[in-house]
């Protein structure tokens, strides 16, 4: 029989829950099932992972074929490399002493790391945002000023036309004002009509 450490799902739609599984490869997805290993919740985040490495340890050594991934869970977790580490205690190439000081110093280094990445996360986040508002308000002030110059140029416009049609108004009366002044000029002026005359 060939068995699979598969992910198989509950939870409602959109909101997927997983259960971690040894099953017959030929069973379905959410069928039957040999034992439950762990979980998997992918809605959080970061996403939830319950896993008993040990028994991970001990279906992989008796040749259960992990997917894609639940390989990809076990990694995380660190059971592929302790089944790595008891292979080589094995083979003798070290002690159980020294596997177990080898997988504590990764569990450390893994978990800084991981300490890190959320942090990082975090500040990436924080920062996006900040770039996001300060976006936003650079947006505002242009277009704050944009309309005081668009009002600005309107109002100067407005002034420009009613200086044009005051012009207007008083050049009719300027013009009629001038036709009246040379006859005025003339009547006013007797003394150039006698020397025509002589």
């Amino acid at each position: 029989m060939a068995t699979k450490l598969r992910l198989q799902r509950h939870g409602r739609k959109r909101r997927p829950f997983y259960y971690i599984v040894v099953a017959d490869a030929r069973s379905p997805r959410d069928g039957r099932f040999i034992e439950r290993i762990g979980t998997y919740d992918p809605v959080h985040v970061p996403a939830q992972i319950d896993l008993d490495v040990n028994k991970s340890i001990e279906w992989l050594n008796k040749g259960a074929q992990p997917t894609k991934t639940v390989r990809a869970i076990l990694k995380y977790k660190g059971a592929m490399y302790m089944k790595h580490l008891l292979r080589g205690v094995s083979k003798g190439a070290f002690a159980m002493e020294e596997a177990e000081r080898l997988f504590q110093e990764w569990t450390v280094d893994h978990e800084s790391k991981i300490s890190d990445a959320g942090r990082k996360a975090k500040n990436s986040q924080a920062n996006a945002r900040e770039a996001q508002i300060q976006k936003v308000k650079e947006e505002r002030e242009a277009a704050a000023k944009a309309a005081a110059q668009a009002e600005a140029e309107a109002k100067a416009a407005q002034e420009a036309a009613e200086a044009a049609a005051k012009v207007e108004a008083e050049a009719p009366a300027a013009a009629a004002a001038a036709e009246e002044s040379p006859v005025a000029e003339a009547d006013s002026n007797p003394a150039a009509e006698p020397t025509e005359e002589a």
